[in-house]
């Protein structure tokens, strides 16, 4: 593993200074928007606009890389970047946060698609697994500190968006310095989502209702946090919960998914999801009760998507991989833009208690929607399908369509190239 790490560590460790900027900026906006006064559905309508930048940045990047390169690309998307940060607390009004914020997600956007592009170059057919993981593990370390640094200062000035600012501008130091220019890695059109839910349901709308969970946790979180008073610090804690869980449950359920039916494994995990937000809303304001919801909540999601993603290739031919992967990544796009809106009403309309609701509906929604396809589809035998590999939601179509590529070397000897039943 030192071997393969070698090769990449300058990308791993300015991809932790990223996340640590981004998952700095996240929580700040539910923290900084609470003390505006801003209301639910202000911050749902702000939490979106990320997500509509984010997908939009994901189908223009690769055009801009073509025209003027890498290096160029990823030099004016981070200074972009860090400029929008900066100008977070300067600009505290609602109209001018969901600009900024499909600004920020636009950049951040081109950011992952340009740095995955240099990692899946660094990478052989033998370690691009190992590699992929590595950069995944990264990302969510990079959000899980992030948590503990706002507890540093005080999200009523400027300091930590200041701080979240430098810690974008230094990232591109160890990234710029140690890569040269690669050749353009192509992202495939999106699969036409008719097409793409014929060939998987399951995988479309299971993705769709994905995408409005994790950006409600990642999003609304913080906001939920402040609304019902938590302290800073808890809210960190919170925040930081979500993405441990994530982190931790990574591993058992992916290698539950090689040796199990994915639709049960779905069905099971998304239920888990719909009992812990359950139980969250039961327990009102007992910190550890949330706490531990958080960590069930949002240990399953990132998961899940992976899940998704694997679940959908089982049932296509090699060929048909990339543009499904960017038709998932679409519809994940979508889910997450419409996703914090409705939290945000709901939030807005009864309490901010109703962030659970939302979550546990959602989540119950999928696990029913999957037990029903159980009933619909015969089961792939664990030996016909692709490897797992442990993909994080912020990917890009890069990453997602280099772990797709990935997983099928690594499948079952009995797998084919054609599209299964």
């Amino acid at each position: 593993m030192n071997q393969v790490l070698s090769g990449v560590w300058a990308l791993l460790l300015g991809i932790v200074l990223i996340m640590l900027g981004n998952g700095m900026h996240f929580t700040l906006i539910g923290l900084r928007g609470g003390i505006e006064g801003f209301s639910a559905t202000e911050l749902a309508v702000v939490t979106s606009g990320y997500f509509a930048g984010f997908l939009s940045g994901a189908r223009v990047a690769p055009v801009m890389i073509r025209r003027v390169g890498h290096v160029r690309v990823f030099a004016a998307l981070g200074s972009f970047m860090s400029a929008g940060l900066i100008a977070l607390p300067l600009l505290t009004d609602p109209i001018a946060w969901t600009l900024l914020r499909v600004l920020l997600g636009f950049c951040m956007s081109g950011i992952y698609v340009t740095a995955e592009s240099w990692i899946n170059d660094a990478a052989t057919n033998e370690t691009r697994g190992k590699v992929l993981a590595a950069y995944m593990i990264a990302q969510t370390l990079g959000i899980i500190g992030a948590q503990g640094l706002l507890t540093l200062g005080d999200a009523g000035t400027s300091a930590l968006f200041i701080g979240a600012s430098i810690l974008v501008s230094i990232s591109f130091a160890p990234i710029l310095l140690s890569v040269s220019p690669v050749p353009v890695s192509e992202v495939a059109r999106p699969m036409p989502l008719r097409r793409l839910f014929t060939g998987s349901p399951l995988g479309t709308v299971g993705i769709f209702l994905l995408g409005g969970v994790y950006a409600t946790q990642s999003g609304m979180a913080a906001v939920f946090g402040t609304q019902i008073d938590m302290s800073a610090t808890q809210i960190s804690l919170f925040v930081a919960m979500l993405f441990g869980g994530a982190l931790l449950l990574q591993y058992p359920i992916g290698w539950l998914s090689d040796r199990m039916d994915r639709r049960m494994l779905i069905f099971g995990a998304s239920l888990l999801g719909a009992i812990a937000c359950a139980a969250a809303w039961i327990a009102g304001d007992r910190l550890w009760f949330l706490m531990t919801a958080a960590f069930l909540a949002g240990g399953v999601t990132t998961p899940l998507y992976a899940l998704f993603l694997a679940y959908t290739n089982d049932g296509l031919s090699t060929e048909d991989m990339p543009a499904a992967s960017g038709g998932l990544v679409l519809t994940f796009g979508i889910g997450a833009i419409l996703g914090p809106v409705a939290t945000g009403w709901a939030m807005q309309r009864v309490d901010p208690y109703a962030f659970w609701l939302v979550l546990g509906a959602t989540f119950a929604a999928i696990a029913l929607y999957a037990l029903y396809r159980m009933t619909r589809r015969a089961t792939v035998p664990a030996g016909e399908t692709d490897s797992y590999l442990g993909v994080v939601p912020t990917a890009s179509p890069v990453a997602v369509e280099a772990a797709a590529d990935w997983a099928a070397e690594q499948g079952g000897p009995e797998r084919d190239d054609t599209a299964r039943p």
